[in-house]
């Protein structure tokens, strides 16, 4: 069940952008007095829409409309690029009689081709009329759909949570299934909530939820030109504003809003383009969380072990392999375990006398996996999500333009 939240229209249309007959174009429309941040791709080809929301949020005069296209990235476009972007929001500032620096501009898709922004343009009047004068959970559905380009599922996720006695929604979609690796420092993801939250806490906020949930997957090791992560808060709940995350009412949001990003994030592993499996990777006994993750992804990007666990084949020395080239100059491999869920395969940094092969395999066929490293050097740990690479993936990619 997906909450309404007060404050955020949401209108849908099919623009011909790429295909026809497809819902290709979403405006998301906020109320005036709202609070927005944004979280962006560390790829320095970033696509043109990325650099234009970049440059409008900077601004501060508060974002009022959003408008998404799948079908084309606008990426690797150059100035023309730019301009289109730029142009495309002129015109949905121009419909909704705001600002131009008050649109955020979102582009998914293929790479290297102009965006057709008059096709774009032209449908932004059907997407405003689908908006309508008030929200509802429908539209978050279409909209779930609307972002959608490898996708095969739609992804979209709410709950809800009591602040100072108030009930306070949360509600997100996301796209993504190919090209994964959100580096925030092509995945998109939406998440709003009604709370009141001042504007000086939305940065560490959208932050903070990028790094427990969309900086923690990945698909194939692929940072994409267009990632984006956008976090708004329509400030209609009567509650107190949230003026510090370290508050009780800030940790009660930002745990709500956490446990929807997760699901958004999870999802787009789950829906990896040819996935079979949904793997956890989870690295303890670190020196710092960083060197946990760097072991967790040199694992998780790993093409033997993805193939291996696609294949329900314990070949689990590729996983130790993994480990240690995941670039730790001083580890010392007699200080590892390795676990697949309960099965203790690997300690000391040698194969484990009790582990069997058949042990392993039987995990191996799981749909949902977990592989645990214990690095034996401190207390740290970190998790990263991602899945199997199979045959699917590469059909998927070698045919994704045609």
């Amino acid at each position: 069940m997906l909450h309404v939240v007060d404050g955020v229209r949401i209108g849908v249309a099919q623009a011909g952008i790429r295909k026809a007959d497809r819902k290709d174009l979403t405006v998301v429309l906020i109320d005036e007095g709202s609070s927005v941040s944004g979280v962006f791709t560390q790829n320095r080809f970033c696509a043109a829409p990325v650099q234009v929301c970049r440059e409008h949020l900077d601004k501060g005069t508060g974002i009022r409309a959003m408008v998404v296209n799948t079908g084309n990235a606008n990426a690797g476009t150059g100035a023309e690029g730019l301009r289109r972007a730029r142009e495309t929001c002129v015109a949905l500032a121009k419909l909704l009689h705001i600002e131009p620096n008050q649109v955020l501009p979102f582009s998914t898709g293929v790479i290297m081709e102009q965006l057709p922004h008059d096709r774009v343009i032209a449908g932004l009047p059907a997407a405003i009329a689908a908006a309508g004068n008030h929200a509802s959970a429908q539209q978050w559905v279409e909209a779930a759909e609307g972002i959608m380009t490898t996708d095969t599922v739609p992804k979209a996720a709410s709950t809800q949570v009591q602040i100072d006695g108030v009930t306070v929604s949360v509600t997100g979609i996301s796209k993504g299934a190919g090209m994964i690796r959100p580096n925030m420092a092509t995945m998109l993801g939406y998440v709003a909530t009604d709370a009141c939250v001042t504007p000086a806490v939305m940065k560490a906020l959208s932050l903070a939820l990028a790094e427990g949930s969309f900086n923690r997957i990945t698909v194939d090791g692929d940072t994409s030109t267009n990632d984006s992560f956008v976090v708004i808060a329509t400030n209609k709940a009567s509650h107190a504003p949230i003026n510090s995350l370290q508050s009780a009412e800030g940790q009660a949001l930002l745990q709500a809003m956490l446990q929807v990003a997760r699901q958004l994030a999870q999802a787009i592993v789950r829906d990896g383009e040819g996935a079979t499996k949904f793997i956890t990777i989870r690295v303890e006994g670190g020196r710092h969380t960083a060197e946990c993750r760097q072991v967790a992804y040199a694992i998780a990007h790993s093409p033997l072990v993805k193939t291996a666990f696609f294949a329900s084949d314990p070949n689990l020395g590729r996983i130790l392999a993994a480990v240690g080239y995941a670039g730790i100059t001083d580890l010392d491999q007699t200080g590892i375990d390795l676990y697949l869920d309960n099965v203790h395969v690997a300690i000391q940094g040698g194969r484990h006398p009790d582990y069997r092969e058949e042990d392993g395999q039987r995990v191996m066929q799981q749909a949902e996996i977990t592989v645990r490293v214990v690095l034996g050097r401190g207390t740290a740990a970190d998790t990263v999500w991602t899945c199997d690479l199979s045959h699917d993936y590469v059909s998927i990619n070698a045919d994704y333009r045609s």
